[in-house]
Formats: C-alpha cells, sequence, structure tokens
C-alpha cells in the first residue's frame, strides 16, 4: 500500500541551560510509516514523545535530526504545503466563545482561502450543514461553543478540521475527559470519516480505544518505539495467558507469589496487583494464598489477553490512564 507518512530515525532534543547539562531527548531515534487510508495510533504514557512525534509530522515542531515526509513532501523545506493537505485536533482548543458554530466553520474556512466548505462544491450554507451533519450537530449551526458539552466540542473541533477536505487527520488524545457514551459517539465519528477515505493518525492513553480503532499501533516509551504491528497480532502473541488483577490495602513483594509456578509475572504497583498466569486452575490457589497470607483485596477479576497486556509485557508497568 502506498505509504502517506514516512519517519525517518527521528530525533528530538530539547537543550537544558548552564554548563554540563545535558538535553532531554523526547524523541530517540524511531522509523515508521503510515499507510493511505488507515487509521494508526501512537500509544504510550505522558512524556513517551507520542505528541512531540505528532507535532513534528504536522509542521508545529522541528526534528533534530531525521527525516519526516508527508504526502510526499519533506516537512523542513514543504511545511506550509503539508499543512494545506492535513487537518488537526490538538489536545485542546479555545474558541472566540460567542460566535455561532456556523460563523467558526466560516472562519476557519476563510483561513485556508476556501469559499465552500464540505466534501463536496455546494454553497457555503450547505457546506456548514453538511459538515455540523457529519460531526451529529446538525441542531446546533446557530448555537454558540461556550454553550456545548464536552463531547459536542470534541466532535466540532473536527469539523473545523474538515473545512478544507484534508487527505489526513490528527487526533491528539481525542477523547481525554469525555464521559462513556461521548467517547463512544466520537469512536464511530473516526469509523466515519476513515471510510470515506481519510487517513486518521491518533495518540490515546486508552488501550480500548487503540484496539478499536486501529489497524495498526506504535508502542512508544521513553521517545523510544518498543513495538508496531496490527492490534490483533500482538495480542496474539500472549494469547497463552490470562490476567488477573485486584487491589490491596497493603504493599505486597512479588515473592509472596514465587510458591506458584504456573505465575509467569507479577506488577504490584500499589494498590493495583496484576499477575499473568498460564493455567486457570490455579486461580483458586491465588485466592487461597492472599487469605493464608491475610492480604485483604478487593475488585478481583479475571480476563484474557488485551492490548493493554502487550504494553505490560513491553514495558513492565500499568499503562497510565
Amino acid at each position: 500500500m502506498e505509504n502517506v507518512i514516512k519517519i525517518d530515525n527521528l530525533v528530538k532534543t530539547y537543550s537544558k541551560k548552564g554548563e554540563n547539562k545535558t538535553g532531554l531527548t523526547a524523541v530517540g531515534g524511531i522509523s515508521f510509516t503510515v499507510q493511505k487510508g488507515e487509521i494508526f495510533g501512537l500509544l504510550g504514557p505522558n512524556g513517551a514523545g507520542k505528541t512531540t512525534t505528532l507535532e513534528i509530522i504536522e509542521g508545529l515542531n522541528t526534528q533534530t535530526s531525521g527525516t519526516v515526509t508527508v504526502l510526499g513532501l519533506d516537512n523542513l523545506k514543504q511545511p506550509d504545503e503539508i499543512k494545506k493537505r492535513i487537518g488537526i485536533q490538538l489536545q485542546s482548543s479555545q474558541y472566540l466563545h460567542h460566535l455561532t458554530l456556523g460563523e467558526l466553520l466560516d472562519l476557519f474556512s476563510s483561513l485556508y482561502g476556501k469559499k465552500q466548505m464540505g466534501t463536496d462544491t455546494r454553497t457555503d450554507e450547505h457546506g456548514r450543514k453538511q459538515l455540523l451533519e457529519l460531526v451529529n450537530l446538525s441542531d446546533k449551526e446557530n448555537a454558540e461553543v461556550k454553550d456545548l458539552s464536552g463531547g459536542q466540542k470534541q466532535r466540532f473541533t473536527i469539523a473545523t478540521s474538515l473545512v478544507h477536505n484534508p487527505e489526513i487527520l490528527f487526533l491528539d488524545e481525542p477523547t481525554t475527559g469525555l464521559d462513556p457514551k461521548a467517547r463512544r459517539d466520537l469512536w464511530e465519528l473516526v469509523k466515519t470519516l476513515n471510510r470515506r477515505g481519510i487517513t486518521i493518525v491518533l495518540t490515546t492513553h486508552f488501550m480500548e480505544e487503540a484496539e478499536f480503532l486501529c489497524h495498526r499501533v506504535a508502542i512508544m516509551d521513553s521517545g523510544k518505539l518498543l513495538e508496531i504491528d496490527e492490534p490483533r497480532k500482538l495480542i496474539d502473541r500472549l494469547s497463552d495467558t490470562t490476567q488477573i488483577s485486584f487491589f490491596t490495602e497493603t504493599k505486597l513483594n512479588q515473592e509472596v507469589f514465587s510458591g506458584i509456578p504456573e505465575i509467569k509475572k507479577v506488577y504490584a504497583d500499589y494498590p493495583k496487583v496484576i499477575l499473568e498466569i498460564s493455567s486457570l486452575d490455579k486461580i483458586s490457589a491465588i485466592v487461597d494464598l492472599l487469605k493464608t497470607k491475610q492480604i485483604i483485596f478487593y475488585g478481583f477479576t479475571v480476563k484474557t489477553a488485551s492490548l493493554e497486556d502487550v504494553y505490560l509485557d513491553l514495558t513492565g508497568k500499568e499503562y497510565e490512564q
């Protein structure tokens, strides 16, 4: 398939003032491609380097070294041409609160030199209605942004990023702070946009979100690319394990579980404990052990491998929420 984004040995270092101070490496030499028409996810905790990577691709930041090509254009030599062909939803957006959604769409459209909006070349009015209908805000054209809920504002921000019919849409943690219903609604919008032919690159803290939306994911930590593949293929590597998780009222030493060889890995990050086991037959033995040791526990759950488990396996720490 055609690669619309190509990253080769990307490095971003921030220098520190003063003598004998080494710089902070936000991105440490990563390489990957994004294929036309896919939903591609960058996953990682705060400080992993995913937002910095996105900003460099979008033209909002520049790399220390390495090359970035977007739609065949060099990000350092042709940043303005790239910006004309991509849409961006940042982690947070601010608007002139007393303008209506329709007026704001006109404003954003004018910034791109467009007289028509939406996915065809009909009149401005039709274009506005079409965009607002796409993001399920068709009844809000005359409403002001300050009157929107969090989920509605996120969907409207996506609408503003679509006024110039971009080929690639970047979403930086689009569902952070949304309630479960609003998050699911936005997932469906992302799927709809992708079915219309838009390549989507997103960052997220939510493993379920990445597993549901993304054709491929790249897992980052501390500026490094740990793994990249389809979510299902990553999960299949751990298909022979089952995960047990629970909370405790006291910190546990991992040696507590040393007498049960079927426990393959222990992640004890108080107050949560996560165990990876190879045999479901040992669940009762684990419960008995906790009771024998007089360890108070609650929230005991059992589940098969997921994308979150892939992250645990790669980094040895629970994914930050």
